[in-house]
Order: structure tokens, then sequence, then C-alpha cells
């Protein structure tokens, strides 16, 4: 497992009550109580953002980028996320946004709707080929490629190949730039995703499309909401911007929405972390069969649900079928049905195994055993008071050696019970003769 993933969930200590809220949520089990607080396995952590949302106590953020990153390049380029035109109330035209992002300092934008469609046509196209894995799973949501590559190693070669959106248009982003300033250099050029959930931005920060990663900083949906209330009503008689998106690249903020559009019928679209894990056990287990795309969104709603929006998920799916209604179906299509090399991702998604025990066999082997052992002693409640999510990650723990077995609060109760019960049993007299046989040795040595 690569230990140098760089993380976007973090936990602020100060503001943890070690509620276990979050414990019982996290689908991978990544996150354990100790001293009172939560700890993060990073080994374990998907960065899907879910212990964001639950925690009661806001000690869980997302870590990206300030909008002050905009002043280290000379041009600067925005690629909005389309879910961030569902965070508006009110709102007519996807215009205002974009003379809006301008107005608070970039120099240009790119939308990441325009390079969506071309992705859903490049989709359509490539589940036509002979040979390839079925389902294909969409390489989308970075949090289900990760879960994928740590949980299920028959389904990595099943994840689309073609780039996701947001890279496609960082690249076409990036060309158009220095096909309009060819004096500035790479590094004065900054592309600026504005993203709608943690996991995004782990997948720029550890370059997960290679060397064709042409993002330079990720900033939140929440973010640029907000600098945006303060510029978006001003010269409202001055021309809009013109949106160059469709209702499929739109489309894709929203479940369903991705695989709808490559107008095949056998399809599934599914969304939250649970159902998602829920379907990818049926396709492991081939009880999901006859199917040609998989579309799995971690976040409730799809991507409009991402720990760093705003809106209601369900409210910013409603705006958006509104923006939708007046937009045209898909003006963004490639010119045959040839895939560029350029949109393929050169890493793909290998299996990296996050539970692995040990790197022997035998030894793992022993160790699940002991864990098997274990787990039959406890009480099997999965209450959480151990700082473990259920009892046979708290099992796991011992035999890590990360946690002793006297933590279990329900085995340490029935000890105390017990030892009551036993004291019960004796009498006054019966609990002082230790000590008086004491007393009668040490006279005697006198």
């Amino acid at each position: 497992m690569n230990t140098d993933y760089k993380h976007s969930v973090s936990l602020v200590v100060d503001k943890c009550r070690g509620c276990t809220t979050c414990l019982k949520r996290c689908p991978t089990e990544a996150i354990r109580i100790r001293d009172g607080h939560a700890v993060i396995n990073p080994v374990r952590c998907i960065d899907c953002g879910e212990c964001i949302k639950v925690c009661p106590y806001k000690a869980k953020k997302a870590t990206h980028d300030d909008l002050s990153v905009l002043g280290k390049y000379q041009y600067t380029i925005a690629l909005p996320a389309p879910s961030l035109y569902g965070q508006f109330d009110n709102l007519d035209n996807i215009g205002y946004i974009i003379r809006g992002l301008r107005d608070i300092g970039f120099d240009d934008v790119f939308e990441v709707a325009c390079a969506a469609e071309m992705v859903t046509a490049y989709t359509r196209y490539y589940i036509k080929r002979e040979g390839i894995p079925k389902p294909v799973i969409s390489s989308a949501c970075p949090t289900i490629s990760r879960l994928i590559s740590m949980n299920y190693p028959s389904l990595c070669e099943n994840i689309m190949p073609i780039l996701p959106p947001v890279d496609i248009a960082a690249y076409l982003a990036h060309n158009y730039a220095k096909e309009k300033h060819p004096e500035l250099s790479d590094d004065e050029i900054g592309i600026i995703f504005i993203s709608p959930c943690p996991a995004k931005v782990s997948y720029v920060r550890n370059s997960f499309a290679g060397e064709r990663n042409y993002i330079s900083a990720t900033v939140s949906v929440r973010d640029v909401y907000f600098a945006l209330l303060d510029v978006m009503d001003k010269r409202a008689d001055e021309p809009l911007d013109t949106t160059e998106s469709g209702m499929i690249g739109i489309g894709w903020a929203s479940t369903g929405g991705e695989s709808s559009a490559i107008l095949n019928e056998h399809y599934l679209a599914a969304d939250g972390i649970e159902n998602c894990i829920r379907v990818l056990d049926q396709i492991d287990n081939s009880d999901i069969t006859n199917l040609d795309f998989i579309e799995l969104n971690a976040c409730s709603g799809g991507c409009v649900g991402g720990a760093m929006t705003v809106a209601n998920p369900y409210i910013a799916q409603a705006r958006l079928q509104s923006l939708k209604r007046y937009l045209p179906v898909s003006p963004n299509r490639p010119a045959g049905e040839w895939i560029p090399d350029e949109f393929f991702n050169e890493k793909g998604v290998e299996y990296n195994p996050y539970a692995r025990l040990s790197a022997d066999r035998h030894t793992a082997m022993r160790m699940m055993s002991e864990i098997e052992k274990i787990t039959e002693c406890l009480p099997g409640i999965d209450c959480g008071s151990c700082g473990a999510p259920t009892c046979m990650a708290f099992a796991e723990d011992i035999v890590k050696n990360e946690t002793n077995a006297d933590e279990c609060t329900v085995i340490m109760r029935e000890l105390f019970h017990e030892y009551i019960e036993k004291r019960k049993s004796e009498s006054v007299f019966d609990r002082l003769k230790p000590f008086q046989k004491r007393d009668k040795d040490t006279e005697g040595e006198s």
C-alpha cells in the first residue's frame, strides 16, 4: 500500500469530543477513538468526506487551496465543476457565474461540464469495443476508484481508462492558454479546479492523471460560492458571459446524469457510499450481470452532495433541472469516434489492499485465526465503546497490538459484576483473615 498518499480529510483534535459518530459511519473503518478523540488511519481513508458531513462538532475538515492561490500565477483559468451551478437560489442563467468568476480574479473560465459531454461521447464509443471488461465502471468519482483499488482486485480492470472530465478540461484549458499566451511558461499559468469534494482534491494532489495532470490548484465550491455572492448581483444590466455547456454536461452533477446520457439501457446508477459498496459487492459476486455501464457516486445525490458544497444536494438537483431546461442537449461533441490517446489514463488503477495483516502469508493466517478466536469471546454488539467500529475490528486492533482487551467496556462490566458477586458471598471476617494472619506472623518475628 502506498504510504505517501496525500489526503485531503483531516482532524481538528481540539474540536473532537470522541463521540463515535464518525466511527460508525466511516465506510472503510478508518477511524478509531484513542485518548478521547478520533484518529484517522491514512492507509484506510478514502477521502469520501463522510466524517465531515456527520461530525456534530465540525472536527473534521477538508484540506484544499485558498482563493489567494490565484496571486501565484500570471494567467489563471477557472475549472468550475457543474455542481457549482446548483448552489445558487433563483439563478436563471449560468452566465452570471461565469462572469462572476472573472470578477473575483480569474482571467478565463473553462467549464468542466463541456469536457463531461466529450467524455460522454467517448464512453459511448468505448463500451462498443470488443473484448473490454464489462460492466465498465465510471472513473469520475475518485472515492469509488480508490475503494475498488483497495477492496475489489477483480474490478480494477473494469474502471474506464478514459480520464475524468476535470483532467480533460485541464488539458484543453492548458492548450488554450498556451495558444493565447505563448509568452507564458507552464509555471505562470494557473489552472484552478473548483471542487465539490475532498476526494477530487486528493485525486489532483496525488497526480492520478500522471504526466497529464495540468491542474495547478484546487479550491472548494464553498469558498467560491461565498466569493461569488458579493459580485454576482453587480452590473446586472451588462451583457452576460455565455455558457458553452449543455444539458448532458450539467447533468453530470447529479446521480444518473452520466449514465443516462450514454444512450444505453444496460446501465446502473447509484449514490451514497454504503449503496455503492453494496453494488460493488454484488458485481464482485456476480449477483448483478448483463450491464454495460455502472455509475457510482460516493456522495448522496451525486457531486452536488459533496462535503465542500453549500446547498442541500436535493435542492441543488432541482435547481440544475431548471437551469438545464433552456440549454442545448450537448454542444460539445467529438468530430468522430476516434478517442485521442491524450484522453486515456496512462497509470490505470492497481490493486493496493489495505486489509492485509502481514506480507507473510503464514503470519497473516495465524493473525486471522487469533482475530476470529478473540471475536468469539467479544459481545458482538458493535457498540463502539472500545474505540473501534465493530467487535471484529477491535479484535484486529488487539492482534496488531494497537489496543488492549480491557478497552471493551462490556467485558469489563461483566468482570466487575462477577467481582462484586464474589465479594458479597464473603463475610467481613473472611475478608480480614489474610490481614490477621499477616499480623500473627509479624508478632512471631518480633
